[in-house]
C-alpha cells in the first residue's frame, strides 16, 4: 500500500472539531477506503473467508467490489473495475462469480439511453463484510443491502461516479478519504433527533419558534444547510482528512434534468458540490450555503460522463 503523501496547500472543504484523526497509511485508489477497516483478503490470490457457517474464496479485488457496492447501495457494473487490456473479460467474470456465490445481485437496467447492469449487495455479502470488520472501529463505513428506491435508480446509480471524481481531486491535494455517508444515513440521524425532540416537547412547553431554533442548531452542528424550516441533505457526504489532520467534509449532489423549480433552487443554494448527470456544464456558477462558505465556481458543478 502506498505511503501517506505530503499534504499540499489547503483546498475546499470544511473542517469540524479539533480532534486529530489517527494517522494511517492510505492507498492512492479512492476505492480502497471501503476496505480500510476490514480484516479480509487484500492480495490478488483468493483466500478462504468464513461468514455465518459458509465458506468463500475471495481475493482483494472481490472484497473491494463487495465493499464498494455496499457503501453506495447500487453501482453500475461498468464502474466497478477498470478494464485490463490483458484480461478484458475478467471483471465481468469475477462479478458473475460473486453473483453465483450469492454475495451480490445484478439487475439489467437502462440509464438514459445506455443499457447497463446495476449491482447491489446481498445479505450474505454484507455478512462477509461485517464479519471482517475490526472491533472498536470508530466512524464505521456503513454497508447497505438491496434496492430501496426503485424510482430513483437512474439517479442513485450516478452517486458512485460523482464520488470518484471528488475523491480523485482530494487525492491530488493529498487529503485522503476516510468514509462515505449516504443521504439516508444522515436522514436517519435527523429522524432520531426529531423523535427525541417530540418526546420532550410537551414537558418543556416548547414553542414552534424554539423548535425551529433547535432544528437549525442541529443542522449547523451537522454541517448541513437549513432554510425556510427545512434541512437540505446531500446525496452523499465524503469525510476526509484535512491537511492539518482534522476531519473535513465535502457534500456532493447528483443533479439530473428532473431537478426543477424550488427543489433545484434549494440545491443550488445549498453549497453542495454538484455533478450533472447529463447536459452541458454550467460555467461561472457560485453558490453559498447557510454557513456562508463560498464554493469554487470551477467545482460548483461538474459533468458526469
Amino acid at each position: 500500500r502506498a505511503p501517506e503523501r505530503e499534504r499540499p496547500e489547503p483546498g475546499l472543504g470544511r473542517v469540524s472539531g479539533h480532534a486529530e484523526m489517527e494517522p494511517k497509511h492510505v492507498s492512492d485508489d479512492p476505492r480502497d477506503v471501503f476496505t480500510r477497516d476490514l480484516d479480509l483478503p487484500r492480495g490478488s490470490s483468493r483466500e478462504r473467508v468464513r461468514a455465518n457457517h459458509k465458506e468463500y474464496r475471495l481475493s482483494g479485488d472481490d472484497v473491494r467490489t463487495l465493499a464498494t457496492v455496499g457503501a453506495f447501495r447500487v453501482v453500475p457494473a461498468s464502474d466497478l473495475r477498470e478494464p485490463n487490456p490483458r484480461t478484458p473479460t475478467r471483471p465481468a467474470r469475477d462479478l458473475e462469480r460473486l453473483r453465483d456465490l450469492g454475495l451480490v445481485h445484478t439487475t439489467p437496467y437502462v440509464v438514459g439511453r445506455t443499457r447497463t447492469t446495476l449491482v447491489t449487495l446481498t445479505g450474505d455479502g454484507r455478512d462477509v463484510l461485517e464479519g471482517g470488520r475490526r472491533p472498536g472501529t470508530a466512524d464505521r463505513q456503513a454497508f447497505y443491502v438491496g434496492i430501496t428506491k426503485p424510482r430513483e435508480l437512474a439517479h442513485d446509480s450516478k452517486v458512485y461516479s460523482a464520488y470518484m471524481k471528488a475523491a480523485e481531486r482530494l487525492a491530488e491535494r493529498g487529503e485522503p478519504v476516510r468514509r462515505v455517508v449516504l443521504e439516508e444515513e444522515l436522514k436517519r440521524e435527523y429522524q432520531r433527533f426529531l423523535q427525541g425532540e417530540n418526546r420532550g416537547r410537551r414537558d418543556r412547553g416548547e414553542t414552534p419558534e424554539e423548535r425551529a431554533e433547535a432544528v437549525a442548531r442541529w443542522a449547523q452542528e451537522h454541517e448541513l444547510p437549513y432554510e425556510d424550516g427545512h434541512v437540505q441533505f446531500p446525496d452523499a457526504r465524503i469525510e476526509y482528512e484535512g491537511r492539518d489532520g482534522r476531519r473535513a467534509v465535502e457534500n456532493i449532489e447528483v443533479v439530473t434534468p428532473h431537478y426543477r423549480g424550488a427543489h433545484a433552487a434549494a440545491k443550488a443554494r445549498s453549497g453542495f458540490t454538484r455533478y450533472r448527470a447529463s447536459g452541458a456544464r454550467l460555467g461561472g456558477l457560485r453558490t453559498t450555503g447557510r454557513s456562508g462558505r463560498g464554493v469554487d465556481p470551477r467545482l460548483a458543478e461538474e459533468l458526469l460522463s
